[in-house]
């Protein structure tokens, strides 16, 4: 068998296109140059990798078994080819909205300090919009707030965060104990589903209460934090997302009869997805920030 590069650099890029004449323009080719390269790929499998719909081409469950391990190929050749040049690739991350938004930015910072010229690419969305960017190789790396179910997606534990319910300061909540029937009993402002966050909170918190009240659900935890400052329900979130709220007054803690509520971040791949070493370079900077030291004046 002697499969090339080329040929399973024409069938990803038809994959994606869908065609062998949108094909043909970004590997600057003819169409029939395209249409012989697949020709030849399929020959040598002796199977077919497209249903043929129209002018349209439709990969079928051969192609799609093909799909991931020639995208693997064609990343590790790539690699190769900058073995002894600067590794300088894009590297696409993923990352649901809680942890694009307030946990990456910072961590970036730090790897484009000590790489200026290397690119990255941040996409931002729920955990499910993360897990389906990384099933079909959009997204290099991504990084959810709870567990991925998703076959054929490597998934490892990354670091550790905590979840607190908060109201507005002058919420009746506070006027006395809060029990879990006060709670059940209030307006609560929750993420969407399909959020990491809500998966959460379903599990960890509203799983305790005799029911509950949805009074909204929104795709944005700054809309969250906004709509329970003035006083339209409570919420639970990330610590991270409202701490400056927390520490300024604006918002205010709710103290549980529960347990703390602690989650696991998760780092996610796909099984056949190859980490370059720019990659694995990235993903060292993604840790938590170290404790700034405490310099203590000495008496005297």
């Amino acid at each position: 068998m002697h499969i090339t590069l080329r040929q399973l650099e024409v069938f990803c890029e038809i994959v994606k296109s869908g065609s062998t004449t949108q094909a043909a323009q970004p590997l600057a080719l003819s169409q029939s140059a395209v249409s012989a390269a697949l020709a030849d790929l399929e020959h040598q499998l002796s199977v077919r990798l497209f249903d043929r719909a129209g002018k349209r081409l439709v990969v079928n469950e051969h192609g799609r078994l093909l799909y991931p391990k020639a995208v693997s190929l064609l990343e590790q050749a790539r690699e190769a080819e900058q073995l002894f040049v600067e590794d300088d690739g894009a590297i696409r991350i993923a990352a649901s909205s809680t942890i694009g938004n307030y946990l990456l930015p910072a961590m970036m910072a730090d790897y484009r300090r000590d790489f200026p010229r290397a690119p990255l690419e941040l996409t931002v969305g729920n955990s499910q919009e993360v897990i389906q960017a990384v099933s079909e190789f959009r997204a290099d790396v991504g990084l959810i707030e709870g567990p991925c179910h998703v076959a054929g997606i490597n998934s490892e534990s990354w670091l550790q965060d905590e979840l607190v319910v908060f109201a507005a300061p002058e919420c009746p909540l506070f006027e006395r104990p809060v029990t879990l029937n006060r709670l059940a009993a209030s307006s609560w402002i929750l993420r969407e589903r399909g959020s990491g966050t809500r998966e959460i909170v379903d599990y960890l918190l509203l799983s305790h209460l005799p029911h509950f009240n949805v009074a909204m659900e929104l795709g944005n935890s700054e809309a969250i934090k906004h709509a329970v400052r003035y006083g339209m329900g409570i919420s639970c979130l990330s610590r991270r997302v409202i701490a400056d709220q927390l520490e300024n007054g604006s918002l205010r803690q709710v103290e549980l009869p529960l347990p703390a509520l602690t989650r696991t971040l998760y780092r996610i791949h796909h099984q056949q997805k190859h980490l370059s070493r720019s990659l694995n370079r990235f993903l060292s900077y993604c840790r938590e920030p170290e404790a700034p030291p405490i310099f203590v004046t000495p008496c005297g």
